[in-house]
């Protein structure tokens, strides 16, 4: 069996194979699986990189039916059954019987690919760390600046979507420079930054209750966030994005508006979604394709009353566990049963003490809530190093207001396309 991708999905189907009679190829174009819910605390200097990640080797070292390979996809073909692989690793053909493609999903522009270069999303750790980077440079320039004007474009910080990355990165921004740089500056104050929160809906965190959005809201503003609902951005650039018909001078824009499926998927073959997304059958298998499983973000699929299995990472897991389920009743002679996706719930922080959740139907928000969010977080995070981390990282942030991991590191990445 070949694995594609050690995200949620690939690493609980890997695992949950682990006593079965498979021979399973994990490859992955990374070498660590990362914990993505935390992925906006390494961007915002709260946690560090090694805090929410893992060496997928390390994870797998004891489960001797897996070998790992660190390299990328640039081909799969169906009919023959076999994956391509180029970089970092030699060129090389795998053969499988069985193949799971759980390779994620990317950011999407809307048709303006163009603005990636000047508002950067959060995926990877190297997304973490290049908007790390760019957050904490545009305070530094704002000390350096010659003019005020100059110094109002580099203190405007303009978060683009409203959906739980979004929320959390605009109220962690807001602590960062309310609590955490104030007093470290001389020819201005931290505090007069402008974090501005645009969402093109009524409201932010589409996907939960009305009540709870309204609370998010409020909670935002009492952190300092401007929250803009109602108008989509129109342009961005290096100097500003437009709403409407207004050029508003930003040189700190964010992308938290949309994903796009993996382009693994359409090297499979299938009816695509509008996101890119495989249409998948009911089992997770590749329509034509019984031996090919699409699960995570990658796979489209929708619950018995119509409503999309969201992309979020316990659907990922509950896919991935799924597919070894079947991959086992293979074994046995059994039929696959259809994937059922038990949800949850939402969660989202806003910010210290204040977060929102729905919990089937449970809405609560605030510091019970903030509590709540935090324990599921740390219970979920693999290893037990980066729990015992986590939590004395957040207990002296919440102590203190300071983050350890303020430091401006590498150099500034380029996201424009190669010629």
């Amino acid at each position: 069996m070949v694995i594609i991708g050690g995200g949620f999905a690939g690493l609980w189907c890997t695992r949950a194979l682990a006593s079965a009679p498979v021979r399973i190829t994990l490859v992955d174009k990374a070498n660590h699986h990362l914990f993505q819910p935390l992925l906006y605390q390494v961007a915002t200097a709260g946690l560090s990189a090694p805090d929410i990640a893992a060496p997928l080797r390390h994870i797998l070292r004891r489960q001797r039916n897996v070998r790992v390979l660190m390299a990328e996809v640039t081909g799969i073909d169906v009919s023959a059954k076999t994956v391509q692989l180029g970089e970092p690793v030699a060129p090389q053909t795998l053969h499988y019987d069985r193949l799971l493609v759980a390779s994620g999903a990317a950011h999407a522009y809307f048709g303006h690919d163009e603005w990636a270069a000047h508002a950067p999303g959060l995926k990877t750790l190297d997304d973490a760390l290049a908007i790390r980077r760019r957050l904490l440079l545009a305070f530094e320039q704002a000390e350096a600046a010659t003019s005020e004007d100059e110094r109002q474009a580099w203190l405007h910080f303009a978060i683009v979507g409203g959906g739980p990355t979004g929320v959390e990165l605009a109220g962690t921004l807001a602590e960062l420079a309310r609590h955490t740089l104030r007093e470290e500056f001389r020819q201005f104050d931290p505090r007069q930054a402008l974090v501005r929160l645009i969402e093109a809906g009524p409201a932010p965190l589409a996907s939960f209750p009305p009540a709870l959005q309204q609370r998010t809201k409020a909670q935002l503003e009492s952190l300092g966030v401007e929250v803009c609902c109602g108008t989509p951005v129109a342009d961005i650039t290096d100097q500003g994005y437009r709403l409407g018909d207004h050029f508003v001078p930003c040189r700190t824009v964010l992308w938290a508006a949309g994903v796009a499926a993996s382009p693994l998927g359409a090297m499979l073959g299938a009816p695509l979604d509008r996101a890119g997304r495989v249409k998948v059958n009911p089992d997770l298998t590749l329509p034509g394709h019984p031996e090919v499983f699409v699960a995570g973000d990658l796979a489209a699929l929708s619950r018995a009353d119509g409503r999309p299995v969201p992309g979020v990472a316990p659907a990922a897991k509950q896919m991935g566990a799924h597919v070894a389920r079947s991959i086992r009743a293979g074994l046995s002679g059994s039929s696959a049963r259809p994937f059922e996706y038990a949800d949850q719930g939402n969660l989202a922080t806003i910010g210290r003490m204040a977060a929102v959740v729905d919990l089937r139907g449970l809405q609560f928000s605030g510091l019970l809530a903030w509590w709540f969010w935090l324990a599921a977080h740390v219970f979920f995070l693999i290893g037990f190093r980066n729990r015992i981390s986590v939590l004395l990282n957040w207990a002296l942030a919440y102590w203190t207001y300071q983050r350890g991991a303020r430091i401006v590191l590498g150099e500034e990445r380029s996201t424009e396309p190669p010629p």
